[in-house]
C-alpha cells in the first residue's frame, strides 16, 4: 500500500480500510488492520476527472478557454490489480453471472451497490458482527469496504443503537436468528427485518439519550481495559465479576431496556436481571469449564415479552396485508 500511494498518491483512492466482524468484536475501538484495493463500479479506463474538474471551475469562472477533454488513463491502481487478478476469463464464463465477472475482472464480483447508495453520505454505520456471543452493536466509520461477516446499517442515530442493542432485540434476535457452536449467528432478513421496533424508533430523543450514555461509557470503558467487545461482554455476563465499570455498564443497560419498552407503552414489564444459565447443562459431567450464564431477564419475564413483539408484529403484519403493503 505505501509503495503504491508513494509511486503515485493517486492510488490512494482505490485503496481502502477492509473490516471484518472479528476487528469489530476484538478490538477496543474497532480497529480495522487491513486494506484492500477497490475500484467500486470505475471502468478500466477512467478519465482523470480531477483534471477535467479544475479546469470547467476556470473556464466558469471567466479564467481561460473551455478545457479540452482529459485523456483516458489507468495508471499503477490498475495495474496493481491486473497483476492480482487471475486472466480474465478465467474458470468463470459457465454462466450469465460468471461472464459478467469476466468481462468486469478487475471489480468486485459482489460491489454491494446497495449498501454503498444507503450509507453515502453518512459520517458512521452501525454494525454487527454476523457470528458472535453476545449480539454485540457498534459504530464505524463510513468509507471503509464492509468483509461479509460485518452487517451493516445505514444508520448513525443512537437511537437507533439503542433499539438493536437492548434485550428486546437479543431475545427477537435468539428466537429467530441460527447459531454457530454456540454463538448466535444474525441473519438480518430473520432478526432485523421481522423485528415489531417501537414507532419513531430511529428518532425518539429517549432512546437517543439511553443511547449515547450506554455507548460513550462502554467505549471508554474497553479503552480503559484494552478489551473488546466480546471480552467486556464475558465479563458482563460474569457472575463473579465486581468491577465497578461492568456495573456502570449493566445499569446503563437496564436504562436503555427501560426506554425501549417504554417506547411500547410496556411500562409494566419489569428490567431487573439475574445471572441465569443460557441452557441446561449435567453438572456431574460439566467439569471444571465455565458455565454459560448470562446476566438476562427471568424466564417469565423473557416469555411475556416475546409474546409481546409476536403479537404486535403479526398485527402489523394484517395491517399491512389490509393496506396492501404486504402481498
Amino acid at each position: 500500500m505505501e509503495r503504491l500511494i508513494k509511486a503515485d498518491p493517486k492510488n490512494a483512492e482505490a485503496i481502502l480500510p477492509y473490516i471484518g466482524g472479528q476487528e469489530v468484536n476484538a478490538s477496543p475501538t474497532h480497529a480495522h488492520h487491513r486494506y484492500v484495493i477497490d475500484f467500486r463500479d470505475w471502468p478500466l479506463r477512467r478519465e482523470d476527472t480531477t483534471r477535467a474538474g479544475r479546469g470547467a471551475a476556470d473556464s466558469a469562472a471567466g479564467g481561460g478557454p473551455p478545457p479540452r477533454p482529459p485523456a483516458p488513463r489507468s495508471g499503477p491502481r490498475f495495474r496493481a490489480a491486473a497483476a492480482a487478478a487471475a486472466p480474465p476469463g478465467a474458470k468463470l464464463t459457465k454462466n450469465a453471472i460468471g461472464r459478467k465477472r469476466a468481462a468486469f475482472w478487475w471489480r468486485y464480483g459482489s460491489a454491494a451497490k446497495e449498501l454503498r447508495a444507503a450509507i453515502a453520505g453518512l459520517d458512521r454505520v452501525l454494525a454487527v458482527s454476523r457470528v458472535g456471543q453476545h449480539a454485540a452493536f457498534a459504530f464505524l466509520p463510513n468509507g471503509m469496504v464492509y468483509a461479509e461477516t460485518t452487517i451493516v446499517f445505514p444508520l448513525p442515530a443512537h437511537a437507533a443503537f439503542c433499539a438493536l442493542q437492548s434485550r428486546p432485540h437479543e431475545l427477537w434476535a435468539r428466537f429467530f436468528g441460527s447459531s454457530l457452536e454456540d454463538r448466535l449467528r444474525y441473519t438480518p432478513t430473520d432478526c432485523f427485518e421481522t423485528f415489531p421496533f417501537p414507532e419513531n424508533w430511529e428518532t425518539r430523543p429517549d432512546l437517543e439519550a439511553a443511547g449515547k450514555a450506554y455507548d460513550d461509557h462502554r467505549a471508554a470503558l474497553m479503552i480503559e481495559n484494552d478489551e473488546g467487545l466480546t471480552k467486556t461482554y464475558n465479563r458482563f455476563h460474569d457472575p463473579y465479576e465486581n468491577d465497578p465499570g461492568i456495573a456502570r455498564l449493566r445499569e446503563l443497560h437496564a436504562a436503555m431496556d427501560r426506554a425501549v419498552l417504554d417506547a411500547w407503552g410496556f411500562s409494566d414489564i419489569p428490567t431487573d436481571c439475574s445471572f441465569l444459565l443460557d441452557y441446561e447443562i449435567d453438572e456431574e459431567t460439566w467439569g471444571r469449564k465455565k458455565k454459560p450464564y448470562r446476566r438476562r431477564w427471568p424466564d417469565d419475564v423473557r416469555d411475556e415479552v416475546l409474546a409481546r413483539l409476536l403479537e404486535l408484529n403479526a398485527e402489523r403484519a394484517a395491517d399491512e396485508r389490509r393496506s396492501g403493503i404486504a402481498r
